[in-house]
């Protein structure tokens, strides 16, 4: 064997590392696996850092989300309970309310109808007895004024001419109605006889006429012609 081919045998191949590069390598390589581990457990550490400030996040989130429903749901239960209680109101203030002052009107419009007739029917013969009944049908200062005014002026003047009047209500209707108070409107017909005039004078009018509850009757408290 040729000393060139000893050589060549023996001569390491230049492509093949040496034992050094091998090593070399070897260090880079689990040095790079060490690496990319330690970023793995920094990421896995990191992670699990911001694992509460996350969940605060979320849990403000839930919370606020709560607040929100919870107010909705209040509202709406308010406004159901407001309609509840609208409803509850009319049936048992209004819609009575409304029944009552039906019936009441009739009353207090037969209460004007009777009363006026009262006042303005008189006859010489049963003065005292007519007087007291339309008395009955008043009240406050009206009747005080009726009294005066009948005692006063009527009762001298119907004895002396032999005054007789008859009223008959034509017409009537209630103007304004309230729980212990009304006005009704009246029409009349009247008819007067006496000593100077036996055949009778007729006479056409109409009267506003106030009424007030007292006792639970409607009683004449006002009466003004219109």
């Amino acid at each position: 064997m040729s000393t060139d081919e000893k050589t060549a045998k023996t001569a390491a191949p230049e492509d093949e590392p040496t034992f050094d590069e091998s090593s070399e390598a070897v260090e880079l390589t689990e040095a790079g696996e060490i690496a990319e581990d330690s970023k793995a457990d920094d990421s896995e550490e990191s992670n699990e850092k911001d694992k509460p400030a996350r969940r605060k996040i979320g849990d403000r989130r839930l919370l606020r989300a709560t607040r929100r429903n919870l107010g909705v749901i209040i509202v709406a239960a308010a406004l159901v309970i407001s309609a509840g209680l609208a409803t509850g109101l009319y049936f048992l203030q209004y819609k009575p309310d409304q029944e009552t002052n039906a019936a009441a009107a009739n009353v207090a419009l037969e209460a004007a109808k009777n009363g006026t007739v009262a006042l303005l029917s008189y006859s010489p013969d049963t003065l005292d007895q007519d007087f007291a009944n339309a008395k009955s049908n008043l009240t406050g200062d009206f009747l005080s004024y009726y009294t005066q005014f009948t005692e006063q002026i009527v009762t001298p003047a119907a004895k002396e001419k032999q005054v007789k009047t008859v009223a008959v209500v034509v017409r009537a209707g209630v103007i304004e109605i309230h729980r212990d108070s009304a006005v009704v409107l009246v029409f009349i017909n009247q008819t007067t006889t006496s000593k100077e005039n036996p055949d009778g004078a007729f006479a056409a009018s109409s009267v506003k006429v106030g009424l007030k509850k007292v006792d639970g009757r409607w009683l004449i408290s006002a009466f003004d012609p219109v």
